[in-house]
Parts: structure tokens; sequence; C-alpha cells
């Protein structure tokens, strides 16, 4: 290798040729609370990426409500889905406004890992039985922090804690995700809905449509490029203002059509029947929940742990729990 350099210092003097003075390099991360021996084929936002893809949360994301309860057909998305279509957006426009695109990937990988089974309704209910509230965003930086111990950088753990907007960012790359995170799920939860037979593309009024297009990819390359090209050259990340304001009214359509939608929402309130009463249940029975989550119990209490435990189940995990706890199974003869 020229110069007896690793590859991870190659990688660090390739970023300070090429990323934007607004970048943050990975030569120059916050670090982690506990320091490691550095890896020299990666920097450590590559490294918090590859922490993330393996971990038990991330893969669990798969069997996690998006928007539709357990759907049936297998086109729908789930919470990995949109993960990975958060990840694929944020990359293209922190490539093109030359920012640094592993710790965006990092970031959008590891957005989503605290959220519920049965999507915003689990965390709904969640919030309303835990002690101390829940809010997936919040839960996102437990798991890593906590459950799992990932011990990631401080850039990616802020980026993963904001991606809400509620919350300021501390990078631009964390920024790019809050856009990202939106753009991704308004269109990709108007395809699911136009399949489910809960709106049609027709419903989107010409107002939006002129702006940001009739199509769903159509629609993400409007804003991606609105991002892009009103972001160039400034410390921030943004949308020109007829682009930002026609988004801004999708998202609310969407909420009218779609996200309050008693035929699409049909099901939310079983959904959180149940988890409450899996959450009554196991905080009177914590000897009950795993040992992992027991361990958890002694140091922040049984209302936290089961609040964990429910938070990182599956939807099917949640559902075959409810029945092994409140449904009488068949009794079976034996000889």
């Amino acid at each position: 290798m020229k110069n007896n350099n690793t590859v991870r210092e190659m990688l660090f003097e390739r970023e300070k040729e090429y990323l934007s003075p607004f970048a943050v390099l990975s030569e120059n991360t916050e670090g982690r609370e506990i320091e490691i021996e550095p890896c020299t084929l990666r920097t450590d936002f590559q490294r918090d990426r590859d922490r993330i893809t393996h971990s038990k949360a991330f893969r669990r994301l798969m069997h996690k409500t998006q928007v539709f309860l357990s759907p049936e057909e297998d086109h729908y998305r789930t919470r990995l889905t949109h993960t990975l279509e958060v990840s694929q957006i944020g990359r293209t426009i922190a490539r093109a406004l030359r920012l640094n695109e592993d710790l965006t990937e990092a970031i959008a990988l590891g957005h989503d890992l605290g959220h519920t089974p049965f999507g915003h309704a689990g965390e709904r209910m969640l919030n309303a039985c835990c002690s101390t509230g829940f809010c997936h965003n919040e839960q996102s930086l437990r798991v890593v922090e906590v459950l799992e111990n990932l011990n990631l950088t401080k850039e990616v753990r802020d980026g993963i804690l904001s991606h809400v907007w509620t919350r300021t960012p501390k990078t631009l790359e964390g920024k790019i995700i809050q856009f990202a995170d939106r753009i991704a799920y308004i269109n990709h939860d108007i395809d699911d809905a136009i399949r489910g037979g809960i709106m049609k593309n027709s419903d989107i009024p010409d107002s939006i449509s002129s702006v940001l297009s009739e199509t769903y990819s159509g629609r993400i390359n409007s804003m991606v490029t609105s991002i892009i090209r009103a972001s160039e050259g400034i410390n921030d990340i943004v949308m020109d203002d007829k682009t930002f304001k026609a988004t801004n009214e999708l998202h609310r359509l969407m909420f009218d059509l779609v996200y309050c939608n008693p035929i699409a929402k049909g099901e939310e309130g079983k959904a959180q029947e149940m988890l409450r009463k899996m959450y009554d249940y196991y905080t009177a029975n914590p000897d009950e929940i795993p040992e992992e989550y027991r361990l958890i119990a002694l140091r922040d209490g049984a209302d936290r742990a089961v609040c964990d435990f429910i938070a990182g189940m599956t939807d099917r995990y949640a559902i075959n729990k409810y029945k092994e706890l409140f449904i009488p199974s068949n009794w079976d003869v034996k000889n």
C-alpha cells in the first residue's frame, strides 16, 4: 500500500480532498463513549454502519409495521424497507452535496431501531402506558446505547435521536435524514395506499402534482433535486419554498386520506389493546420477561424494562406472545 498507509488513512485523505467544508470529516469525529482500537480498513462512521446492520434490532425491522398492519401481500413496505429507502435517498443527497455519505448512511440505518410493533399505533400505546413516556427516536438511541451497547460515534447517535422534526441535528448529514425520512415515507405510503385501494393517484390535487410530479419516482426526484439545488454551497439543508410548501401539503393530505383513514387503521385499536394488556401483565409479573430485560429492571425499574421488551417485539412475535398469555390452547388428549 502506498507509503504504508492503512485503508482508513487513505480514506481520510480522500475525504479531505473531496468533501465540502460543511461536511463532517471522519477523522474529526467526536468519538465514542468507550474508545476502541481503530479499524485499519474502515472509518469510524463506516464501522458504525456495519455495527447497526449486524444488530438484532435491525434484523427485527423486517417484521415491523410501516403503515399497514400485517399485510398479506408481499409488496407493502415494512419498517426495514422504509429504512433502506431512507438510506438510499439520504446517500444520494449527501453524495451530490459532497457531504459525508458514510455518516448519512449510518444515521439512516439506525434511525428507526426503536420503533414498536404495529407502527405509530404501538408507539402511542407505550407512550400512554410507560411512566417515563415513549418516543421512537429516543428508544432508537436507547437501543444503540443501552440495549445492544453498540458504542457508536457521537455524530451518529445525535442523528438517530434528532431525525424527528421537533429536534435540530448537529450535523448536515443528520439534517439530510430528516428530509430523507419524510420524502421516503410520504411517497412509499402513497404507493402502498394506492396498492391497498385506500386512495387513488388522482386524489392528489393538481396544485401539488404540478409542482412535484404525478408519479412516485417523479415526486421523489423533485424533492431530492430541490434539496440539492437549494442547499448547494450553504451550511444548511433546505428545499426551495415552492417545493417545500407542496411537500407539506402532500404530508397533510396523507393524514386525511391514509394515516387517519378508518379502513386503513381499523385494526389499530385491537393492536393497541394487545400491547396494553401485555404491558399490564408483564409489569405485574416482571419475572416472566427474558433475562436480559430482568437485568434492566434491576437498574431502571420494571416499568422501563417491560417497555423495552415490548418495543423490541416484531408484529408477529407480539401476536404470538399475546396468544400464549391470553388465548386458551386446544386441549390435546395424550394416550
